[in-house]
């Protein structure tokens, strides 16, 4: 049974029963090798004063075994702590998720949310893990025609769809490789762990705090299994569970469905406002005239994929529900797409560098399903419901990667400092489950978890004070609640 989510409960978890971290130290060894910081790209916004950016750039090897051999550049930006030095706890790593997402400008837009406490406390550090943003990214030309506009249908229905299904990721894989050359096998999380732990001795840190959101929680437990003893304090959001990233995939997938029917209810109950029906059954059957249209027949290269990437977007964060809705409407009045198009064009070169990274890196970390199995778990989700939305099945182009890990990624350590894990009760894009398996690899951990919340990403984005609070209190003070903590959110939006 769930206790109750009350503030209360937060205030019971932060009494003098709960336990204290050591203290972060302020002072470590000088810095080998030096990272020397100058001028940002225009990536990076600049922060509001007197808060000021910077930015440099390390070498690292590419293959670790081989530290004379292939280097490559890791981008690394750093904010400083407002506070006064004897407020000071050290460095804060921070990584927006992907695997792809690039991190230099989050130092700045993170930081900019963060309560004041940690501002004061904590120089913020972002990098952009290696294959991504500007750290040696990779590239994966057309990418089995992900790019092409509109795009191959992702729900492949009957025999000869699948076939083309699997071409279009045996072709993905072959761009992949052909782009990443020799770098293939290297893209990893564990790699980029290393990297991160590059970064500390460069900064001069005994050692460091970290706070990962989505996939940066994957990355933060790989960093625990790697260098456990160089954590000070981690906090990590929207948990990605200890699983192969084609099994996470799948979890996604028929969360995903759970929370469109939300969604569509949801529609429906506000229906004089969208107009789309009045029971979760009409709205649906408006949905699907609107996929069913854009795949006979896209308008300006806007199809069922592109329709797909929308709601996939859509789902995860209930702010954006309203506007889906009412590009579903608008489709129906007049065949606009206008308002389900994205505000950047998916062909971009960010995009391209984003997608390519995310491909090589689930990859990388995993073990591969083969083909059958992908057309298996395709067929048995859509016994489900015919019309899932599968835009997360990245891993799925694994079946046919070039290089296969020898292991799944390592995740989480005994020997790591408790950690606090954050997850929504209903995020789809990360599934609660998830947390509660990865803190079962991190012993002594706490799970702070936003009931009645349906979005993902939670830790200063939902503007919870209780969250907020409980995470604020750890990284600065080192508390970790005797229990574990519940807030109360806010439930379905009003549109």
């Amino acid at each position: 049974m769930i206790p109750a989510p009350s503030r209360t409960g937060l205030l019971c978890a932060l009494t003098a029963t709960a336990a204290l971290l050591p203290a972060v130290p302020v002072h470590a060894a000088p810095p080998a090798p030096a990272l020397h910081f100058g001028a940002c790209p225009a990536s990076v916004p600049d922060p509001p004063a007197p808060a000021h950016v910077e930015c440099g750039r390390l070498s690292v090897p590419l293959d670790r075994s081989r530290p004379d051999g292939r280097q490559i550049h890791i981008a690394v930006s750093r904010v400083r702590a407002d506070g006064p030095p004897a407020e000071r706890r050290g460095v804060l790593l921070v990584n927006p998720g992907g695997p792809g997402g690039a991190g230099l400008p989050y130092a700045v837009t993170k930081r900019a949310k963060l309560p004041e406490s940690v501002r004061r406390s904590y120089d913020v550090i972002g990098f952009d893990p290696r294959g991504t943003g500007q750290s040696t990214p990779v590239q994966c030309g057309p990418m089995g025609g992900l790019f092409d506009s509109p795009g191959q249908d992702p729900v492949p229905a009957g025999r000869a769809a699948e076939r083309a299904y699997l071409d279009t990721l045996r072709r993905t894989a072959d761009d992949c490789a052909a782009g990443a050359g020799a770098a293939l096998p290297y893209l990893s999380t564990t790699r980029t762990a290393h990297d991160m732990d590059a970064i500390r001795l460069a900064l001069g840190e005994r050692r460091i705090s970290f706070l990962g959101v989505s996939y940066g929680s994957y990355l933060g437990a790989a960093y625990a299994a790697q260098f456990p003893r160089h954590i000070a304090r981690m906090v990590l959001d929207s948990v990605v569970g200890p699983w192969g990233w084609y099994d996470f995939d799948r979890k996604q997938s028929r969360a995903l469905l759970r929370r469109r029917a939300e969604f569509l209810s949801w529609v429906a109950v506000h229906s004089g406002r969208f107009g789309l029906g009045g029971s979760g059954d009409v709205v649906r059957a408006a949905y699907q005239r609107v996929r069913d249209g854009l795949a006979r027949r896209p308008v300006e290269g806007f199809g069922a994929a592109e329709f797909d990437r929308a709601v996939y977007r859509a789902l995860g964060r209930t702010e954006r529900w309203a506007p889906l809705a009412d590009g579903i409407r608008a489709y129906l009045d007049n065949g606009s797409t206008a308002r389900l198009r994205p505000a950047e064009p998916f062909d971009g070169a960010a995009s391209r560098t984003y997608e390519a990274a995310n491909r090589t890196v689930k990859c990388a970390d995993s073990h591969a399903p083969t083909p059958g199995r992908v057309v298996a778990d395709i067929r048995r989700i859509r016994r489900l419901d015919p019309q899932p939305v599968l835009t997360g099945m990245e891993a799925s182009v694994c079946a046919f990667w070039h290089h296969r890990p020898v292991h799944n990624t390592p995740l989480g350590s005994a020997e790591a400092p408790p950690v606090m894990l954050i997850a929504s009760e209903h995020d789809p894009v990360t599934p609660i489950e998830g947390a509660h398996a990865l803190r079962r690899r991190l012993p002594g951990s706490r799970l702070i978890t936003l009931h009645h919340d349906y979005s993902h990403g939670v830790f200063a984005s939902r503007g919870n004070a209780c969250v907020d609070g409980a995470a604020a209190k750890y990284l600065v003070d080192g508390v970790v609640p005797s229990t574990d903590v519940h807030c109360l959110g806010p439930g379905l939006p009003s549109p």
